[in-house]
C-alpha cells in the first residue's frame, strides 16, 4: 500500500481563465515532474471560463513547482493562485445530503436565501452542479453536516417564501439502484379528472367536479364519496370511456419520465382511485409495468352506476405500493410516490420518497418534497439524472428534443 501523505502539507492551485483545450493536459504534465501526488481536484466551466482546482502533496522544493505551475499557466493566458496548507479535503462524513432546487426562474436572492439556511443548520456546501437549464433551472448541491430532517424543515419554508421547489434527500446508495416509481392517475400523469370527463358526459360536470375537490383536499371520505359520483353515471353508453380515452392529455415531461428510467432499469406502477378501463390502456401506451384502480361495472353496454370489488382509497393505494415493491423485487426504501391529492397521502408515506406533484397544501405540508412545475420529468433532477444527459440518451435513440431559447 502506498503511504499516507503528510497531511500538514499540501499546495491547492487553482487555476482559471478562458476555457481551451490542453489546459488540464498542460498543468498535469507540470505537476508531474515534481512528483507530487493528486490528493483531490475539480473542476467546471461557467461560459466558456474555466476553474481548475487540484489538492497536491507538497514537493521539498515548493518555491520551484510553484515558479513551474505559474510559468505554465502563464504561457496558457490563464491566471494562477497557490496556497499552501494542511488537511486531506475529506467532506464530512455525517448528515450528507443532496439539495436540489428548482426554479422558474431561480433568483439570486433565494439561492442566497437557501444558502443561508443551509448554513443555519449547520451545514457545508461541498459541491454544486447545475442539473438543468430549460424548460427550469435545476441546480444540486452537496451538502454536509447537517441533519436531513431539519435541513428539510428549513428549506421547506424558504421554498414557500422564494416561490421554487426545493428537495432533500439523505445522500445513500439508494439513489444509484433501481427504483420504483408509483404514480397517482388524474392530474398526476394526465391533467383533469376521467371521472369529471365522463360527469361531464352524463350531464353532471359541475356537481361531480365540487365533490371530488372536496375528496382531493381530504374533507370527504374517498369511497362514500366515489361511490356516490360513480352513481350519477348510470345509464352512459360505455363507448364513451373510448371517447374520454382518446380526449385525455399525458403531463408534459411523463413519456420522458418513463422512456429515461426505463433504459436505466426503473420499474414504474400506476395506482388510482379512477378506473381501469382508463388506467390499463394508460398503462399499455406508455410502458408502465403495473396499474391497480377501480372498475366500473359494465352491462349491456352501458354502466350501471357502480364500481366491482373493493375501491381503491387512501389505505389500498399504500398497500398497493407495497405489493408491487415485493413483486418486482424493489426494496420499499427504493421506491418513489409521486400524486397531489389526500387519497395518496398513505402512499406517499409509505414510500422511500414522497412527491407532492401540484398538490393540495394538505399533501404539499406532508409529503417528503413537492414539485409545483408543470414537467414531470423535473423528478429525474432529484435522481442525479441531468436534462444532458435526458437529451443525449433520446439522441442515441433517434429522439429529437427541440433546443431551448439561446
Amino acid at each position: 500500500m502506498p503511504a499516507a501523505h503528510d497531511a500538514k502539507d499540501t499546495l491547492l492551485i487553482t487555476v482559471t481563465g478562458k476555457d481551451r483545450p490542453g489546459v488540464t493536459s498542460a498543468v498535469f504534465a507540470t505537476l508531474a515532474k515534481a512528483g507530487v501526488t493528486v490528493i483531490d481536484l475539480e473542476q467546471i466551466v461557467v461560459r466558456r471560463r474555466l476553474v481548475l482546482g487540484v489538492l497536491v502533496t507538497a514537493p521539498r522544493d515548493t518555491k520551484k513547482l510553484r515558479a513551474a505551475v505559474e510559468h505554465t499557466v502563464v504561457d496558457l493566458g490563464m491566471s494562477v493562485e497557490i496556497e499552501k496548507g494542511s488537511g486531506d479535503n475529506r467532506a464530512r462524513r455525517e448528515g450528507r445530503t443532496h439539495v436540489t432546487v428548482i426554479g422558474a426562474p431561480l433568483r439570486a436572492g433565494a439561492m442566497a436565501a437557501i444558502a443561508g439556511r443551509i448554513a443555519d443548520a449547520g451545514g457545508n456546501i461541498d459541491r454544486i452542479e447545475r442539473m438543468a437549464r430549460y424548460p427550469v433551472t435545476a441546480i444540486e448541491l452537496h451538502v454536509s453536516g447537517a441533519v436531513p430532517d431539519q435541513l428539510r424543515t428549513l428549506l421547506a419554508a424558504e421554498a414557500t417564501a422564494s416561490g421554487i421547489d426545493i428537495a432533500v434527500q439523505p445522500a445513500t446508495i439508494l439513489r444509484h439502484g433501481v427504483r420504483l416509481i408509483v404514480m397517482d392517475v388524474d392530474s398526476t400523469l394526465i391533467q383533469g379528472e376521467v371521472i369529471e370527463m365522463l360527469a361531464r358526459r352524463a350531464g353532471h360536470g359541475d356537481e361531480v367536479a365540487e365533490v371530488t375537490e372536496r375528496a382531493m383536499r381530504g374533507e370527504l371520505d374517498f369511497a362514500e364519496s366515489l361511490r356516490a359520483r360513480v352513481a350519477l353515471l348510470e345509464g352512459l353508453d360505455a363507448k364513451v370511456l373510448d371517447e374520454v380515452y382518446g380526449s385525455i392529455v399525458v403531463n408534459p415531461g411523463a413519456r420522458t419520465l418513463v422512456r429515461t428510467l426505463r433504459r436505466l432499469g426503473y420499474r414504474f406502477a400506476i395506482v388510482s382511485g379512477g378506473f381501469s378501463q382508463i388506467t390499463d390502456r394508460l398503462a399499455d401506451d406508455l410502458g408502465i409495468h403495473r396499474a391497480r384502480a377501480n372498475t366500473l361495472e359494465i352491462v349491456d353496454g352501458r354502466l350501471t352506476g357502480r364500481v366491482v370489488g373493493e375501491v381503491v382509497d387512501r389505505a389500498a393505494k399504500a398497500r398497493a405500493l407495497r405489493e408491487f415493491a415485493a413483486d418486482l423485487g424493489v426494496p420499499e426504501a427504493a421506491t418513489i410516490a409521486i400524486g397531489d391529492g389526500a387519497n395518496d397521502l398513505d402512499m406517499l408515506a409509505a414510500a422511500g420518497l414522497g412527491i407532492a406533484y401540484n398538490a393540495r397544501a394538505v399533501v404539499r405540508d406532508a409529503a417528503d418534497t413537492s414539485l409545483n412545475v408543470p414537467y414531470l420529468d423535473t423528478i429525474m433532477y432529484l435522481l442525479g439524472i441531468t436534462r444532458e444527459e435526458i437529451e443525449a440518451a433520446d439522441a442515441e435513440a433517434g429522439i429529437v428534443t427541440p433546443a431551448p431559447p439561446v
